[in-house]
């Protein structure tokens, strides 16, 4: 039978950004993958992108090998030995059906053929091939970047052998990482045509209520649980005339009495912007731009009635948390906009149900996997509340789905979450937990047999609540793991600032010995904890990863101490932690200095690892912790690990010794030369000082042996010499004000 057969070889055929992509993600997997394109030439050139691409598609390097190149016309004989073949050529369908006249000539029996194509339907694309090809074909429609978007789409149809979609899909998943959702043969698939809807809904709607672009993108943003860059935002990000070509398309294929025609329409502004080269951030600027007044680079942005530019202003809508049933509750403009634009799109999503899904789950999955989105659509009205969203909405014929809502009033209506995927995930485990603790910045979701913690602010980042749970959730074993896409971007800087700009050091002080105690409680509590990240393990966030008994790593991860850049020290354990580890290693048992000489190293320049492959030579990663492709699987691997150490011991405290002034006397050359040759500044000269004093162990020597609240306490006192300061602060300021670095 076809769903024991596995994808063990594989040819991607184009070698442009998609299919580079690809063939980078099967290289991740090892999977071994044939890239051809007209030349070889042309694929040499592709493979060199893909082991020197920023950021990297590769999660090691060396995996590179697994790609093999060649072109179309002498190597087409590897596609005969391929169990999958994805054509990523251009989009034109002349092209495209030359290539499947080759691939279906050329190929093994069984083998799956899929085009990567993000528009055109498979009706139009098999019109070609006989019944037979055509149960073996299908779309795969990757998202940009593939390594790093969740979403894959398989679109079928009436043809297709449905085992066979089903093994692609279960592959795809646990193989390749991805969130893989299957879809029917509709224009635009799935993720796209709510989401492009979404986005035009949002827009016209501004332009009607004649809100600005920045009150627009405020609230068609964070509140409604989409990303900060808004409607306009995101727009000048994909490019302006690039969205045109797409709404023709959608105009083209479906049918006049589709809501999406009305959305669609073109606006004379934004076609004066196209034609005037303000194409987004690719082009002179779109609805945003950057502009020059007195030697300054400053950020203007466009009133949508005059389309003259003007500086821009920030908006503050009072609260970026989500909080969609008090935003659309508003009684000012505001509220209007958020619920006139969350209707439209929750009435758009439920009429193509079951049209381009039978399981409207998919379509909220789709939105969080493709668009980032926090809650889909229908995720959107379960929060809402069924009876009040009737009692807001002014119409809704000819929508099945609402008109049977409507009449059975089901607040119970949506079931489990995340149906596309076999695997137990957070999203399916949290309904079925005994009880629930929450706070403001993060939720303890408590079972028989161990608990779970989830962080809940913003790039979760990390305040007295989020140590507070931590603590409280240690009377079981303890998963840390997230539904967002951040493990932790690290402390909350901002909260520490409040605390700063009143002078109120204390405060700060009281903080973040709070945070040591929590991190030293984790480690040494009695049951295990294992954090599950992906995304951002920043700072303080790797702080929490690296004092976890054990550690599950999405290969999508983003790990190191980066608090330099801001001024401070890793405060929470960090330098303790990172010297423990290169304490461990063959060099430091003959060099004593050699551990502190390197964290020095990594922490000073602020060194990041964006794969576990990555993370394992800095010494942020362990060997042994686990690392798993696909997100979904971060769970059950937790709780593996769990089952697997039901004899947990809890570990026995390090101790350490330093040489002390001798090593610091090392490090302060290394940052003389620095400043010398202009590396770093005054300010960078001061933080390295004081990192060198709690490497270096502070006034101790060889024949000291200290413990781990020694450096705890070397941590704080840096930390805080260093939060008093002005230039510090300065940099914090600059940080969160622009989310870059200030070199001082």
């Amino acid at each position: 039978m076809f769903k024991n057969m596995k994808i063990k070889n594989v040819v991607v055929i184009g070698s442009g950004t998609m299919g580079c992509g690809i063939a980078a993600q099967l290289c991740n997997a090892n999977i071994p993958v044939t890239l051809l394109d007209l030349t070889t030439e042309i694929t040499e050139k592709a493979k060199e992108r893909i082991y020197k691409s920023r950021p990297p598609l590769l999660i090691d390097k060396s995996k590179i090998e697994n790609i093999s190149i060649g072109n179309i016309n002498d190597n087409f004989d590897t596609v005969s030995k391929a169990d999958w073949i994805v054509e990523a050529v251009v989009e034109r369908i002349d092209i495209k059906h030359n290539i499947y006249e080759k691939i279906f000539k050329s190929r093994k029996d069984g083998s799956i053929v899929s085009s990567n194509t993000s528009s055109i339907p498979i009706k139009v694309l098999s019109e070609k091939l006989s019944e037979k090809e055509k149960k073996d074909f299908c779309i795969t429609h990757f998202f940009n970047p593939v390594r790093y978007m969740d979403l894959l789409e398989i679109v079928k149809n009436e043809n297709n052998d449905l085992e066979k979609i089903n093994s692609l899909k279960i592959f795809c998943e646990k193989d390749l990482g991805k969130g893989t959702i299957v879809c029917n043969d509709t224009p635009g698939f799935l993720g796209n045509r709510i989401g492009v809807f979404a986005m035009q809904v949002a827009m016209t709607e501004a332009f009607k209520m004649k809100l600005s672009i920045e009150e627009a993108d405020a609230v068609f943003g964070r509140p409604m649980g989409i990303p900060k860059t808004g409607v306009f935002g995101l727009y000048d990000l994909i490019g302006i005339d690039l969205m045109a070509d797409v709404l023709k398309s959608f105009i083209k294929e479906l049918p006049e009495n589709d809501d999406f025609q009305e959305v669609a329409k073109e606006i004379p502004l934004v076609k004066k912007l196209i034609e005037t080269g303000y194409t987004g951030r690719k082009g002179k600027g779109g609805f945003y731009r950057i502009n020059k007044t007195d030697n300054k680079k400053v950020l203007e942005g466009i009133n949508l009635e005059t389309g003259e530019y003007s500086i821009s202003k920030k908006f503050n809508l009072g609260s970026e948390k989500m909080d969609i049933v008090n935003l659309i509750n508003r009684k000012d403009k505001y509220g209007k906009y958020a619920w006139s634009v969350i209707s439209k799109i929750i009435k758009y999503a439920s009429s193509l149900v079951p049209g381009i899904t039978d399981k409207f789950n998919d379509i909220d999955e789709a939105m969080r996997l493709g668009f980032n989105w926090t809650k889909g659509p229908f995720e959107m009205l379960k929060e809402i509340g069924v009876k009040n969203f009737f009692e807001k909405i002014d119409s809704y014929e000819n929508n099945n789905f609402l008109e049977n809502l409507s009449k059975t009033k089901d607040e119970n209506f949506y079931g489990e979450r995340q149906l596309y995927t076999e695997l137990e995930t957070l999203g399916k485990i949290k309904p079925r937990a005994v009880k629930k603790d929450k706070n403001n910045s993060a939720e303890i979701y408590r079972f028989n047999d161990f608990n779970i913690v989830e962080f809940t602010t913003k790039a979760n980042a990390l305040d007295y609540d989020s140590m507070d749970s931590l603590k409280n959730a240690t009377d079981k074993p303890l998963i840390i793991i997230n539904e967002a896409m951040q493990f932790s971007a690290g402390v909350n800087l901002s909260y520490t600032m409040d605390f700063a700009s009143k002078r109120d050091f204390k405060s700060i002080e009281k903080f973040v010995k709070y945070f040591q105690e929590t991190c030293k409680h984790l480690k040494y509590s009695k049951h295990p904890v294992v954090s599950a990240p992906s995304g951002l393990a920043l700072g303080g966030g790797f702080e929490v990863l690296c004092q976890s008994n054990f550690v599950v790593s999405h290969t999508n991860i983003v790990v190191g101490l980066v608090e330099t850049i801001v001024g401070l020290i890793p405060a929470g354990g960090g330098c303790k932690e990172m010297l423990l580890r290169w304490s461990q290693t063959d060099e430091a048992r003959n060099d004593p200095d050699f551990a502190p000489l390197k964290v020095f190293d990594i922490i000073g320049y602020a060194k990041t690892a964006t794969s576990p492959i990555e993370a394992e030579p800095l010494k942020y990663l362990k060997p042994e912790d686990k690392k798993i492709m696909s997100r979904n699987s971060l769970l059950s691997a937790s709780k593996e690990i769990i089952e697997q150490n039901r004899d947990f011991k809890i570990p026995e405290e390090a101790s350490f010794q330093f040489s002390g002034k001798v090593v610091y006397e090392k490090m302060i050359k290394m940052l003389e030369k620095l400043y010398n040759d202009k590396v770093i500044l005054d300010h960078g000269m001061h933080v390295g000082k004081e990192l060198a004093y709690v490497l270096s162990g502070g006034d101790t020597t060889l024949d000291k042996k200290l413990n781990e609240d020694n450096l705890y306490n070397l941590e704080l006192d840096a930390f805080m010499r260093l939060i008093e300061t002005q230039k510090t602060q300065d940099r914090i300021k600059h940080t969160l004000a622009t989310s870059k670095p200030l070199v001082n």
